[in-house]
């Protein structure tokens, strides 16, 4: 992996990411492919629209079809057909989203498997094997996620055996080709945050994410976090902020200095009919467009925007046509993805400051009039 910062603009960057599988210019949305596809399109619309790197799902494809199958197939890139980057996450977040139905122990976590109830086990090193069965771009490290809130000294034991797992997922890792993102726990505690990150920084990763947050916690706490956190980050290394967020999210944490996000949100919201536009969000649902003869976003230029009015997509949506929940995601993705691309053309200008005020006045006029979405 090779990672150059070519502009700066106050804390935000502008960078590319060279990996295995091709480039990545930064900053960057990736778009979550759960099961080895982002639900309602095909690789090829996902390249067609800008997308230059996607998120696979460890846990979840280790489950099904299996890890097995899909090395028998020569890796997760061929499998889904996407010959461009993917990044897989270790799995961690979602053994502890199962709550009552797994054990935590310094070995790793045991589970009852959500699909048939089978007894299994994920530590580091099978997380690591896993993840390089899979030949993923960019693996990240196996730790332990909490849920909010969380005692400081809970938080602390969690944080000191996330590093402890860090190290065993680094030594798991040694010899493959491919990059491994340490992240930095430590709940909502600025100092375990630091201790997290001194530790991770002292085994050596290829880049940093912070984790541990859009768990529940309040949007003051996230922020007062991400202020301290973010700017002690190594500057040479990629920065992924894990699991955000909405675009208000995207451009604070551009400004802040981040360079990689993913998030279900642009395209779980389509399939509910809830659509993103540089104007404020449209529930395509509601009764007001029935008769709108209007494209959802005349600014926009994806293929929904360009052929249908926002009449139909209400239509699709209360139809529940499989066509809208396509329309619908393919136009979410593409506006996050435009807006990643508006951000780097204004860091490379020097412009980041009016172009995030720009976008967020935007947003923010179209939910001050009270209004969900263009009028």
């Amino acid at each position: 992996m090779k990672f150059t910062l070519s502009h700066h603009d106050g804390a935000a960057r502008r960078g590319r990411l060279e990996l295995a599988h091709g480039s990545v210019d930064t900053p960057a949305f990736m778009a979550v492919g759960t099961y080895g596809s982002v639900k309602a399109m095909s690789p090829e619309e996902l390249q067609a629209i800008g997308a230059q790197i996607v998120l696979g799902n460890t846990f979840h494809l280790w489950l099904r079809p299996g890890v097995e199958v899909i090395a028998r197939h020569g890796g997760l890139h061929r499998f889904m057909g996407w010959n461009r980057p993917l990044l897989t996450d270790s799995g961690g977040f979602q053994v502890f989203s199962l709550g009552r139905l797994r054990r935590i122990s310094e070995e790793g976590v045991r589970f009852a498997s959500p699909l048939n109830g089978d007894r299994m086990m994920l530590t580091p090193e099978e997380s690591m094997r896993i993840q390089r069965a899979l030949d993923s771009d960019i693996a990240m490290i196996f730790d332990e996620c909490l849920e909010y809130p969380a005692s400081e000294k809970a938080t602390a034991v969690s944080m000191q055996r996330s590093l402890r797992w860090a190290e065993r997922s680094r030594r798991a890792h040694d010899g493959s080709r491919n990059a491994l993102f340490g992240i930095v726990q430590g709940g909502m505690h600025e100092p375990l945050r630091e201790e997290s990150l001194a530790g991770l920084v002292a085994i050596g990763f290829d880049g940093y994410a912070v984790g541990g947050l859009s768990v529940g916690e309040p949007k003051d706490a996230r922020e007062r976090i991400l202020a301290h956190t973010v700017p002690k980050l190594p500057v040479g290394r990629p920065r992924y902020l894990m699991g955000m967020g909405t675009p208000e999210d995207l451009v604070d944490a551009v400004v802040r200095g981040v360079d990689l996000f993913d998030c279900v949100l642009p395209t779980r919201n389509a399939r509910n009919g809830w659509l993103f536009t540089r104007y404020g969000d449209v529930k395509i649902r509601n009764a007001r467009w029935r008769d709108d003869a209007r494209p959802l976003d005349e600014s926009c230029g994806c293929y929904a925007c360009r052929n249908f009015t926002r009449a139909y997509l209400h239509h699709l949506q209360k139809a529940n046509e499989i066509l809208g929940a396509r329309l619908n995601t393919l136009h979410n993705l593409f506006y996050y993805l435009e807006l990643m691309r508006e951000l780097r053309v204004a860091i490379e200008a020097g412009t980041l400051g009016q172009t995030a005020a720009r976008i967020l006045e935007g947003r923010r006029a179209g939910a001050d009039r009270g209004v969900d979405g263009p009028a």
